[in-house]
């Protein structure tokens, strides 16, 4: 009998990623060349594609000897953009707008007087982006309520909350929480992205579904918002996390009627339905 595939309500490219991904594929069809800074979105089958269309990718500015540089989805420093003129380098900007919301409302944020403080990866090139050219006495990247509690709070005149927007966001309530409660001029900023809420609570629903027994989440391996769809699925369910069909293992077909299926924002619909077919096949 064959598996019964399931789906999530939403999973796969967001907006961001797929305009990044157009917006680049366009460039080279047009004959444009250029150099991609960092991977255009975290998924290795979509870096892959852009080299055969001539746009590598390359890890600093003074790698680029096209003419053209690319900024990726995940957005740069405002500095990179002087750098690069200052090379003189056309700029392809890629970057998703609701990073760009949150460089504005962190600008704004500063300015105001507020300490800046964003809940994720110091090293997730989004969140480098934010902070490259702040004085490091005007924010903090907090991961863990550790780091959370080393820090006098209350010395700062008010406080803006940013998250990282491929973030799960529950996980850090708690340490929110208590940055509120020693100083009451604590803010949020509603920074997590709207695909990447959707994204988590479809594939949430899905892991809770009683037909599905097993949980396959798509995606890159740089990618932390597929991280993190992979962390809420598996707390529920068994989940694995692959990058296609390539790495589906057959023991863990076994005695399985029904897989569920979701993918990262920066995961092609094409690596979707080859494992779905894969899978069909099994």
């Amino acid at each position: 009998m064959p598996i019964k595939i399931k789906r999530a309500g939403k999973f796969g490219f967001c907006s961001g990623v797929r305009v990044a991904d157009l917006k680049v594929r366009r460039f080279a069809a047009g004959g444009g060349r250029g150099a991609i800074l960092g991977q255009v979105v975290h998924n290795e089958r979509v870096v892959e594609d852009m080299e055969r269309l001539g746009m590598r990718t390359v890890h600093t500015i003074e790698e680029v000897s096209e003419p053209t540089i690319v900024f990726s989805a995940h957005g740069v420093p405002d500095s990179f953009h002087e750098h690069a003129r200052e090379r003189g380098l056309h700029v392809l900007d890629t970057t998703c707008r609701f990073v760009y919301d949150i460089h504005r409302e962190s600008r704004k944020a500063l300015a105001d007087g507020c300490h800046l403080v964003f809940m994720g990866d110091p090293n997730h090139r989004e969140v480098i982006g934010y902070t490259h050219d702040l004085d490091p006495a005007a924010f903090h990247v907090i991961s863990t309520m550790a780091e959370a509690r080393d820090i006098d709070w209350a010395s700062y005149r008010a406080v803006k909350v940013f998250y990282q927007t491929t973030l799960n966001a529950e996980e850090f309530e708690e340490i929110v929480r208590y940055i509120e409660s020693i100083n009451s001029r604590t803010s949020r900023a509603d920074t997590i992205c709207y695909a990447t809420k959707e994204n988590q609570e479809a594939a949430r629903e899905l892991a809770m579904d009683d037909e599905v027994q097993l949980i396959l989440v798509i995606g890159g391996r740089q990618s932390a918002n597929t991280r993190h769809l992979w962390e809420i699925t598996s707390r529920i369910k068994p989940s694995h996390l692959i990058q296609g069909a390539a790495d589906i293992l057959p023991e863990w077909l076994e005695g399985i009627s029904c897989i569920g299926l979701t993918a990262g924002a920066s995961t092609p619909d094409s690596i979707i339905d080859e494992v779905e077919e894969t899978l069909t096949r099994a």
